[in-house]
């Protein structure tokens, strides 16, 4: 039974918190947040007791912990946690500035650090991957990633996320990766504030288009918008020499009803943490197995420093109207 210290008791922070204590290989021993409240009900939720990291850290009877602070502390938290002799969960992204992410590298050395880019683990998005590399299609030649929100979120939440790239796309930047199987050297990107005026008035873009191309030529059209206006719209199409194979939305249920009207069927699951909770389960799985030492992890630092340098390249695009190449 390994002893897991949460960082971060926020909605994410929760639902780590509450796959830790379902796990039969994992406890929760602490809650660490700047919020006292938020740990104590964590705490109270979940088990374990509240502390603080500088304890949670001193204590070798703590083997991992999961880093769902504030993004601006990721990357602090996980070298210090590194440091302490711990197993590093941390949540994307490892940090909102690409120059302090790869100043990190010698710092982070050898660390059991696992980024938490969850959609590599979507069962769906895993059985794509699986039938590519089989070669059920031929090579992959083009990728269409499609992730829209069901409604934008709070202006506040805005201003504090690193913007649409950084704090969206990301996710999808990570993704091309892992199935174009292959670096992406150039990147394009146009983007717009059609959604709400007050994300315009923040400073950033609601609704994005980004082109990648890795050195071999294969492309990859990334679409996202913080609106889709029926669900949260999480899309796969990958393009081989002989065909495609498409992982689509998820459902409420399998339902459908036909009438002279015609067919329908249920809704789009509305929210990220119902859509993507077996892979949340999956991940915490991938934990268990990195400290049980049956598993390297499956994402890891450089993962989140590439996928970064996307978020930035993207960014420069945008400002520019021009390609930006990562070479």
């Amino acid at each position: 039974m390994h002893k897991i210290a949460l960082i971060g008791a926020g909605r994410i922070g929760r639902i780590h918190g509450a796959n830790v204590a379902a796990h039969p290989g994992l406890a929760l021993s602490h809650v660490v947040d700047p919020l006292a409240e938020n740990a104590r009900a964590a705490a109270h939720d979940l088990g374990g007791t509240v502390a603080d990291l500088d304890a949670v850290l001193a204590d070798p009877t703590v083997a991992g912990v999961i880093v769902a602070s504030a993004t601006d502390t990721h990357l602090d938290y996980s070298v210090r946690a590194h440091r302490a002799g711990k197993a590093v969960f941390c949540e994307k992204p490892i940090d909102m500035d690409l120059d302090r992410a790869r100043a990190a590298a010698a710092s982070l050395e050898g660390a059991r650090l696992f980024l938490g880019f969850n959609r590599r683990f979507d069962p769906n998005f895993r059985a794509l991957k699986a039938a590519l590399d089989a070669g059920r299609v031929g090579g992959i030649e083009s990728l269409q990633i499609t992730s829209n929100d069901p409604s934008p979120p709070p202006v506040a939440y805005v201003k504090v996320s690193g913007g649409l790239f950084k704090d969206m796309a990301i996710h999808d930047f990570d993704m091309a990766r892992w199935i174009l199987g292959e670096e992406p050297v150039e990147v394009f990107a146009w983007g717009s504030c059609l959604v709400d005026p007050a994300i315009g008035e923040a400073g950033d873009i609601d609704t994005a288009r980004c082109v990648l191309k890795t050195a071999s030529g294969r492309l990859c059209v990334i679409a996202n918008s913080r609106r889709s206006g029926f669900g949260y719209d999480q899309r796969l199409e990958a393009y081989g020499a002989s065909g495609m194979i498409r992982a689509d939305n998820v459902v409420e249920s399998t339902v459908r009803v036909w009438t002279e009207a015609g067919s329908q069927a249920d809704r789009f699951q509305n929210f990220f943490l119902d859509r993507y909770a077996a892979a949340y389960r999956a991940e915490m799985a991938h934990f268990a197995d990195i400290l049980d030492g049956r598993a390297e992890p499956e994402i890891g630092y450089a993962d989140g420093v590439a996928a970064l340098a996307l978020a930035e390249a993207a960014a420069r695009s945008l400002a520019s109207g021009k390609p930006v190449s990562l070479l």
